[in-house]
């Protein structure tokens, strides 16, 4: 079915060539958008009354209506849509030729005069009209095609020209990032942009991607985190640094989790995670309320309040609260059997800080809906934290909770050197013990913390957060997902 109408458009391409139209011109004729000329439409009527100027419109045919010599075209650009109207004794000898090779799904430009129809629609009655390109596939049907989660995904183009939800998603997309950018760099932030490529990848507990690089001869990481590099930044003397930028990590596929995304992170010279977490609950806040027009959205039939002072909640009286296990008086052979006994499936390989971690993420995690700070959180799962002074086994880190995950992290950096060598050591001890996601010893970052990095807070974020603002699993809220690639038939 599907062969018959491509042929049959094809057939139709061949008409208009014979015909000595180019159906595929370099050039388009355009004086105004849709919208332009919708917005002015009584001021453009009565100039064209005067000076008898066409004006001339481009777009694509979404409807066709045609009955003897008129034919009516619902027409599309970017802005809007407008109704052109085509009158034979217009077009004269071409008439035949547009109204029997024109499709819904090509492009063309009109040129015409402004008028309001009878039932009261503002229309454009066309007085020349010019093929700009014949699409030689259908188009999915408004109101049918494209209902299947997959191909919609797969074929991400067809979904945004179709769905308005869609394309309104992107829009907003744009509106998230751009305001982090401004918010950042009206408060003095310098952006940069750091390399994609690592010879150690590290900043995050994931796993990475491996590529080879032929000119160098050697396998590098596609990076996990923008952390490692911004710090070295500090080191160079730059106080308020930060990049937006697309990270790699080789783990499950989830409604929460893709294998490659954008994240902010940025780092601030003297201030600590107190400082940070009142900047930080400003920031989301004016995101959030320029992206989705209020502080009240909606996710999975709750309402979220963004707009209240968040509280802090600490993460090591809820564990216990909810575990009913204190982590710091228990060992990891405990945490391992309790979280076993829960049906979580621990791998053999984790550590005592991943034991919590899988314990807080799968059993309590889920029941905060309510944006909050989580405070207190052990040493172990935050290797690259800065200890608390008055109690070394937890660290100066929160994390922005809500909606059941973790949409924000931050905390004071940790910047002694020996104390840094000493956690990598843990963490590489773990790897050899087959945890793949623990972090690895990083010698050069070392070497550079060494020379020097000033105190220092630093807070990351992910595009999670607006997918969970879209109520939106994360896949459907990326303009062209990484997907398996289609079976040949």
């Amino acid at each position: 079915m599907l062969e018959d109408l491509i042929q049959e458009r094809r057939k139709k391409l061949n008409n208009f060539i014979k015909a000595g139209v180019e159906p595929y011109p370099e050039k388009a004729k355009r004086t105004h958008k849709i919208s332009e000329a919708l917005a002015s439409f009584s001021s453009l009527q009565i100039r064209q009354l005067a000076d008898k100027k066409k004006i001339f419109i481009c777009g694509r045919i979404f409807g066709m209506r045609v009955m003897g010599n008129i034919a009516f075209y619902d027409l599309r650009d970017e802005s809007g849509k407008i109704q052109g109207v085509l009158k034979k004794d217009n077009l004269k000898k071409d008439f035949a030729l547009f109204k029997e090779n024109l499709d819904i799904g090509d492009f063309v430009e009109i040129g015409g005069v402004l008028f309001t129809t009878k039932t009261g629609e503002k229309s454009i009655e066309i007085k020349s009209m010019r093929l700009l390109v014949k699409a030689l596939r259908p188009l999915p049907s408004q109101w049918h095609g494209l209902e299947d989660v997959e191909t919609r995904l797969r074929k991400r183009y067809l979904d945004i020209l179709i769905n308005s939800e869609t394309k309104e998603i992107f829009i907003k997309k744009n509106i998230f990032w751009r305001t982090l950018r401004e918010y950042l760099q009206k408060e003095g932030f310098l952006e940069v942009e750091t390399p994609v490529l690592e010879a150690t990848p590290g900043g995050a507990d994931a796993e990475p991607f491996i590529t080879h690089h032929n000119a160098l001869a050697h396998n590098f990481y596609m990076r996990i985190s923008l952390e490692i590099a911004l710090k070295k930044m500090l080191v160079a003397g730059y106080e308020k640094i930060f990049e937006i930028g697309r990270i790699f990590r080789n783990e499950g596929i989830s409604p929460e989790h893709l294998q490659d995304y954008t994240q902010l992170e940025f780092y601030w010279a003297y201030e600590n995670q107190d400082t940070l977490m009142k900047f930080v609950e400003k920031m989301y806040k004016e995101t959030i309320k320029k992206t989705c027009g209020s502080l009240m959205t909606n996710w999975q039939k709750k309402k979220i309040n963004w707009g209240k002072k968040w509280e802090k909640v600490d993460y090591s009286k809820i564990f216990k609260e909810k575990i009913g296990m204190d982590f710091n008086k228990v060992g990891r052979d405990e945490l391992f059997k309790k979280a076993r006994k829960e049906g979580l499936k621990p791998e053999a390989g984790l550590g005592k800080g991943r034991l919590v971690d899988l314990l807080f993420k799968k059993l309590i995690r889920p029941t905060l809906i309510q944006p909050i700070f989580l405070v207190n959180q052990p040493a172990e799962i935050e290797p690259l934290a800065k200890r608390q002074e008055k109690n070394k086994n937890l660290v100066c880190r929160f994390q922005i909770v809500a909606c059941g995950t973790e949409l924000g992290k931050g905390f004071s950096e940790a910047n002694d050197p020996i104390d840094q060598r000493q956690r990598f050591e843990e963490q590489m001890a773990l790897r050899e013990k087959g945890d793949k996601e623990a972090q690895r010893l990083d010698e050069d970052f070392l070497e550079a913390l060494e020379y020097g990095m000033p105190p220092a807070a630093g807070f990351g974020l992910s595009e999670r957060l607006f997918a969970i603002l879209m109520d939106k699993p994360v896949r459907e809220t990326v303009v062209f997902p990484l997907m398996r690639p289609a079976k040949k038939e």
